[in-house]
């Protein structure tokens, strides 16, 4: 049996939006974020999706307006102490994961389980640092979470089948394929997105073509959807220096050095959509490139 109510850590894009996916499954969700106005500003957002999926007939009017009622914002950690699943979608910093585990992992049940939405960083040693690492797991939504049909399921080394199968079980009930792979640095999908995505910033650093030049021939010649730059935009330049930094020293090779661009942009302040600046500009409330 899946958790009736799941918790939600971090109400920004992807906290959100795990939080959009597991309401409209039926669960009660508790979303917290460090301040009571970033949570409200979390429930803003899944109201607008939500909005947006009823305009385009994906749900009903009735199932939005009971999804809405079931999310909780708060500031307060203390309210997720009924969850029985808590997913950690906060900054992509394994030091700021760990030190909230161990306040979750003091406040919570013995038998809830601790999820991390993580894109790269060890499960194993996140797991490590809380009392329950065989009720510890990664469950990696991909952005953005109401429309990505994907969920990579992480087992750390200590992971039960039992916290597995349960997993796996939500994930299915959220409408979502969950696909699982071991506890390895960048996991499948950014082990092998990211050295896609640095070489793309290598090819603007070098000045062998400009980011639009870069991003149609990918689209028009390799049929992707979205140009390596945008998507790189829309993921955040941050993000991504975090997970090629997490390969290059896990995996101890060379080919995962992040580009220097990329290291400038991020030292800049340049994180692609989400400030406005990246490879492109960015502008409106929904982050529309500018011309």
């Amino acid at each position: 049996m899946t958790p009736a109510t799941i918790g939600v850590v971090g109400a920004g894009q992807m906290g959100a939006g795990i939080a959009h996916v597991a309401a409209l499954a039926g669960k009660r969700v508790v979303l917290v974020d460090v301040t009571l106005d970033l949570a409200e500003k979390g429930l803003k957002t899944i109201e607008k999706n939500l909005a947006r999926q009823v305009d385009k007939g994906k749900v009903g009017a009735g199932d939005r307006d009971a999804a809405l009622a079931r999310v909780t914002g708060t500031a307060d950690l203390g309210r997720l102490a009924d969850a029985g699943l808590v997913v950690e979608a906060i900054l992509e910093s394994e030091a700021v994961k760990k030190d909230l585990f161990a306040r979750l992992d003091a406040l919570a049940p013995p038998a809830t389980i601790l999820a991390t939405n993580t894109s790269s960083i060890s499960i194993t040693r996140l797991a490590a640092g809380t009392k329950r690492p065989d009720r510890f797991i990664g469950m990696h939504f991909m952005n953005p979470v109401p429309v990505m049909a994907l969920v990579e399921v992480i087992r750390g080394i200590a992971t039960s089948d039992e916290t597995t199968d349960t997993v796996l079980a939500l994930a299915r009930e959220m409408g979502k394929t969950a696909l699982t792979c071991r506890d390895f640095p960048g996991f499948i999908s950014n082990r092998i997105l990211l050295p896609m995505l640095n070489e793309a910033f290598f090819a603007v650093h070098e000045g062998v073509a400009t980011p639009e030049a870069v991003d149609g021939i990918m689209r028009l010649g390799m049929n992707h959807p979205m140009g390596p730059l945008t998507l790189a935009d829309f993921i955040g330049l941050d993000t991504c220096l975090a997970i090629l930094r997490v390969l290059h020293r896990g995996l101890g090779d060379d080919k995962y050095r992040p580009c220097p661009l990329l290291v400038q942009m991020v030292d800049a302040g340049w994180h692609g959509r989400k400030t406005g600046r990246g490879f492109y500009r960015y502008d409106g409330p929904g982050g529309e490139k500018l011309p």
